[in-house]
Parts: structure tokens; sequence; C-alpha cells
């Protein structure tokens, strides 16, 4: 007994999905955190600007492939 193809490729394109957003949030994480660019000492440096831009910009990215993979 095998499973359908659908239901394979449905199961498949959730698993993608959940995946490129832990990779995503992996990495902000490590770049955020670790290297100390989400955080400020007494005001915003130049760092910290870039980081939350960048981050923006990549979750933009992130939801339009995704939304993009589901629309199919």
């Amino acid at each position: 007994m095998g499973m359908e193809d659908e239901t394979r490729d449905f199961l498949v394109l959730i698993i993608q999905t959940i995946s490129w957003i832990l990779l995503w949030m992996m990495l902000n994480v490590y770049v955020g955190i670790y290297k100390d660019y989400a955080f400020f000492d007494q005001r915003l440096n130049w760092t910290n600007y870039l980081f939350y831009a960048g981050s923006l910009i990549s979750l933009f990215f992130l939801v339009r492939f995704l939304w993009r993979k589901w629309k199919l």
C-alpha cells in the first residue's frame, strides 16, 4: 500500500515550507544574536540598520517565494 501521489506531493510541500521558514529563522538568529547585530548599546549603529533591513527584505522574498510555491 503506497501513498497517493497527490497526498505525497502535498506533504512534501508542507515539509519544504517548514524547512525554508526554519532556515530563514536560524540564519536571522545566527546573524542577529550570535554576531551581535540585533542588539544596540546606547544608540542604533549602521550594522543594526543593515541587519533589520536585511531581515525585512529577506522576509519579503521568503513570503513571495512561498506564496508562488503554494499557488501552483
